[in-house]
């Protein structure tokens, strides 16, 4: 058969250009097609993925498609709105004298005094700032210790659980005050909501969030333990007869939107940037 003859441009070239598709294939055999005769991409990306921009699935695992998901925005919403509209409704008894607060105000008579005197006084005592403090501010250390200067995560969720912290008083104060709820046992105003409910459940539960990333087994302990002692205060304070029961109600659902947001924001304000893609391979 007769040869056909390459043009000039590509005669003297030191690379051929590839052979155009012939006419008459198969639609299988069309470009960018499984088996086609052209080499060429139909995305038009390299024929590999850097190193760099592979992203492992959970566990480890490999093809799980960019990024691996997380918790589900509505969630974090949920954890947030909840919480809310519950304290939104008990400031609004509680400001207004409503039935609910009258029905707290009943509850939180009948159990003044009960229970044993230095236990209730110690759980109380829970939520002073000399014994509440340390524990964040040993857990802020620890987490800066451990991540260095260069875990952006780290350093995030270190600062935004001491902003937390530095929150409760710039949030509670003006409540006390606007509210001016008397206490059980006395006419003096201020107990709505409870600092000493706030101060342990920023405190307990920050630190916990925080050192729950360094706990290798049974992760679940430092968020229990948080719990416990956060529960353990408001009941001490209400046995004691230092704040009403909605009077720590209120601190909770407060407490829980700030630690919300002092657990989101750093996860999401801290991830890297994606791997940009690779650029296409110029046409040969």
């Amino acid at each position: 058969m007769r040869e056909t003859p390459r043009s000039q441009g590509t005669a003297g070239g030191s690379r051929s250009r590839h052979p155009p598709p012939r006419p008459g294939r198969a639609l299988a055999h069309m470009t960018g097609a499984s088996g086609s005769g052209t080499p060429h991409r139909s995305d038009r990306r390299p024929p590999h993925t850097p190193r760099g921009a592979r992203h492992p699935g959970p566990g480890g695992c490999l093809g799980t498609t960019p990024p691996v998901p997380g918790q589900p925005a509505f969630l974090s919403l949920g954890f947030f709105a909840l919480p809310g509209l519950l304290f939104a409704l008990v400031t609004w008894q509680v400001a207004a004298s409503g039935p609910l607060r009258r029905a707290d105000e009943r509850l939180g008579r009948a159990v003044v005094g009960h229970g044993p005197t230095g236990l209730t006084e110690f759980l109380a005592d829970l939520g002073n700032m000399a014994v509440a403090l340390p524990v964040p501010a040993a857990a802020i250390a620890y987490t800066l210790w451990r991540a260095g200067r260069h875990d952006r995560g780290a350093l995030a969720r270190a600062s935004a659980a001491a902003l937390a912290m530095a929150a409760v008083p710039a949030l509670v104060a003006p409540l006390k005050s606007w509210i001016a709820r008397p206490g059980p046992l006395t006419q003096d105003t201020g107990y709505y909501p409870s600092g000493h409910t706030a101060t342990a459940a920023v405190a307990y539960c920050g630190a916990a969030l925080l050192l729950r990333a360094y706990v290798r087994r049974h992760r679940w302990w430092p968020p229990v333990l948080a719990l416990v002692l956060t529960l353990a205060t408001g009941v001490g304070l209400v046995l004691r007869g230092y704040h009403w029961p909605l009077d720590v109600l209120g601190s909770w659902c407060l407490c829980v939107m700030l630690l919300v947001l002092s657990h989101r924001l750093p996860a999401r304000y801290s991830r890297p940037p994606r791997a940009s893609r690779a650029p296409a391979a110029p046409d040969q």
